[in-house]
């Protein structure tokens, strides 16, 4: 997409747009995802926040958690509804794989188990379902836990027997 500009997060108004357009969108008005609780996600300065724009609008934005268990974990990707299924949601899992893979072998993300959309898309791009967390947001709802990896952590530590 030659057109979409992604850059790290610029300012405070950015974040408030990036939140009141996650908050008035699935999947997180199903996981009662307010203004607020969406804008403490964007203002948290140790996650990694970035914003993709089509000209001067706001496109979508993506919030990546390079600490932790699941390193290289692929918090929130949100594409502005009106740029739904024109290619912004694949690029910007493509440029949070191509950041996360610089430094660590695996790529992690949850999506909500009602998210079939989202879900065809992340399987579409490789991603593979490796457990699923029930009841974990809000009750009767499941987020599935997907990788995708290059690798395992550890190198190859079998003998060689050549």
């Amino acid at each position: 997409m030659a057109d979409l500009a992604i850059r790290a997060l610029g300012s405070r108004e950015e974040a408030e747009a990036c939140a009141r357009m996650m908050a008035g969108t699935e999947p997180w008005i199903t996981l009662r995802r307010d203004y607020e609780a969406c804008l403490r996600v964007m203002l948290d300065e140790t996650r990694e926040r970035y914003v993709a724009y089509r000209g001067d609008r706001l496109a979508g934005f993506l919030v990546l958690n390079l600490r932790g268990a699941l390193v290289g974990y692929i918090q929130t990707v949100c594409a502005a509804p009106e740029f739904r299924g024109t290619g912004v949601g694949n690029a910007l899992v493509a440029f949070a794989e191509e950041r996360v893979f610089r430094e660590f072998r695996n790529v992690f993300m949850c999506v909500s188990d009602f998210n079939h959309g989202a879900r065809r898309l992340y399987e579409r791009l490789g991603y593979r379902l490796v457990g699923e967390l029930t009841d974990y947001i809000v009750a009767g709802r499941s987020e599935l836990l997907l990788r995708k990896t290059v690798g395992p952590l550890a190198p190859d530590l079998r003998p060689d027997h050549s």
